[in-house]
């Protein structure tokens, strides 16, 4: 399908300042004293159209949101960032002592063709979450082209994704942010059949609406993590200590009403593992069936329920996963994810994992880079599934 945006292989930047708002968003660590990258996933996923840039004589200048600042904690600075973009560039990537400003201005007037120049964090400015006009200006005076490049945070209409397009003379979308749209939207759109979705997390609420979008359109949608325990609350069933999402029940209820008019298969667990509590060191027990005893909850899928749901994706030609279908992050709950992790990477068809907790998993297990796209954003993700506008694109010149 068409993108219908302008992007940065439709600019002419020879000469030109280029203002790259990139997901630099990084996680940091403390090692030998001092704070570096942990894992550079987001910052590489920019190097091309970084590299583009510079490769076609642009005068590049990236600004990006680091965590969220209450005020100027120098522990959330971009300087470890600036350092490993330039190692991924392979040039010097000097680092802004502020997002605007006269000292700003004088260095980007100061950058020669394919240089870049990173700018510090901006949520170090009140006005970025807030749309501020007056420091949405002072970043158009920073470029004569501005590119969105940060599918991750182009659900917000913030001033360095949205407000600065009024102040620029072309606003033209990045590589990344381009291929993330129309792989999204083709899942949804024109899918191949069978379409196979995968959906975790705690709550229903959060997922209902991509629930809604994927009941006109999938074969299956496959139910895991605790917002399981909503869907069995609504079929009757007991569910001990487990979390359920109180307002998750009608909302669970309705979806296995509108997946069986669809045609929809809607499938659940068949079995869990069990904890006495929220915890790596607890005790646990496997459960052939899914009603819970009281003094127990469940974190994760069972191994019938894991290879089931394996087996869907296995058998896909394209699957779509967001959510994990347990607490992951606790070895003896890990098993059902892990599991799934390794059906995306190995199912022939194409396989999109919708960033979030479901991109940490499948990196976290070693399997990134064995799927067909790993979203770079979970809730932008989401969203546009769900059918919304997200400002950061629409803000972008149509093409």
């Amino acid at each position: 399908m068409a993108f219908g945006k302008k992007t940065v292989r439709d600019a002419e930047v020879r000469g030109k300042r280029v203002l790259v708002r990139a997901d630099l968003n990084a996680p940091l660590k403390q090692a030998d004293g001092e704070i570096v990258v942990a894992d550079d996933a987001r910052i590489a996923a920019s190097v091309p159209t970084i590299q583009l840039l510079r490769e076609n004589g642009a005068r590049v200048v990236v600004c990006s949101h680091l965590g969220r600042p209450k005020d100027r904690e120098p522990d959330l600075s971009l300087a470890p960032v600036a350092e490993r973009l330039g190692e991924l560039l392979g040039v010097d990537v000097p680092l802004a002592p502020g997002l605007v400003g006269p000292e700003v201005e004088q260095l980007v007037d100061g950058l020669g063709e394919g240089d870049v120049l990173l700018l510090e964090n901006s949520r170090y400015e009140a006005g970025e979450t807030k749309n501020d006009p007056a420091l949405a200006e002072q970043l158009g005076r920073l470029a004569d082209v501005y590119v969105n490049d940060a599918f991750g945070a182009a659900h917000r209409a913030h001033a360095t994704t949205e407000g600065v397009t009024r102040y620029v003379s072309e606003a033209v979308a990045g590589l990344l942010l381009e291929r993330e749209v129309s792989t999204l939207r083709s899942i949804v759109e024109h899918p191949e059949h069978p379409l196979v979705v995968v959906l975790g997390g705690a709550k229903v609420s959060d997922k209902v609406a991509v629930i809604d979008s994927f009941l006109k359109v999938a074969d299956a949608i496959l139910i895991g993590g605790a917002m399981c325990f909503s869907f069995f609350t609504a079929q009757g069933h007991s569910t001990g200590d487990s979390l359920v999402e109180e307002a998750g029940i009608e909302l669970a209820r309705k979806a296995l009403a509108d997946a069986e008019q669809a045609g929809c298969k809607l499938m659940l667990p068949v079995d869990l593992v069990l904890g006495r509590e929220f915890s790596a060191d607890t005790e646990t027990a496997q459960l052939d069936g899914v009603d819970v005893p009281d003094g127990w909850m469940g974190l994760d899928v069972g191994p019938k329920t894991a290879e089931a749901y394996a087996a869907e994706v296995m058998g896909a030609k394209t699957a779509f996963w967001n959510g994990p279908m347990g607490a992951f992050e606790l070895a003896p709950f890990a098993a059902g994810t892990k599991r799934v992790a390794r059906a995306f990477a190995e199912a022939p068809g194409v396989t999109v994992v919708g960033g979030g907790d479901s991109a940490a998993a499948i990196a976290e297990f070693g399997y990134a880079d064995d799927v067909t796209h790993l979203s770079t954003g979970g809730g932008a993700a989401l969203e546009l599934i769900e059918g919304k506008e997200l400002p950061g694109v629409e803000a972008l010149d149509d093409a």
